[in-house]
């Protein structure tokens, strides 16, 4: 679907954005504080949120796409891919800064919530490694493998583990 050009829906798209990111950054937020106090018994729900509010990014992210899409199609009639701020460059004074604006803070939530992530991956991996290097200290005789209590492999990407200290 061909979107028309129309600055008070991009505004409210860009906007829309932006008050997403914010929700997803306080959910992030939320599942990272669960997983350091290791509160599991609402993690799923939390996640689950996370997923939602980023299906509802994802969609106005497309609307967004299309929109300025249609904006550098009026503006250029060849099918040349145009940076952001040279499609707004023939626009009028107050619709290019207020567009400028928006997408600034856009950029500047993903890229919060883009280092959020990688140091929450980075904790989760460190996590990981710790609890693998712990189980091959303790269990050399083991030989980096994993098995269910009754007696078969598993994999080794220890999502779930629980030890039987019963000898």
């Amino acid at each position: 679907m061909k979107e028309a050009w129309d600055f008070s829906r991009c505004v409210s798209v860009l906007t829309g954005e932006i008050e997403l990111l914010k929700k997803i950054s306080a959910a992030h937020e939320r599942v990272r504080q669960a997983v350091m106090s290791r509160e599991w018994a609402d993690f799923d729900e939390k996640t689950v949120e996370v997923d939602r509010i980023g299906e509802e990014f994802a969609h106005l992210e497309e609307e967004r796409t299309q929109l300025f899409d249609a904006l550098a199609n009026n503006i250029n009639k060849n099918d040349e891919v145009k940076p952001f701020y040279t499609i707004i460059a023939g626009l009028e004074p107050e619709k290019r800064r207020a567009l400028s604006r928006l997408y600034r803070e856009l950029r500047m939530e993903t890229l919060k919530m883009r280092a959020l992530n990688e140091t929450f991956l980075a904790y989760l991996n460190e996590a990981r490694n710790l609890a693998a290097s712990y189980l091959e200290a303790v269990c050399p005789a083991r030989g980096g493998k994993l098995y269910t209590r009754k007696g078969h492999r598993v994999s080794q990407d220890l999502r779930s583990i629980v030890f039987n200290n019963r000898f």
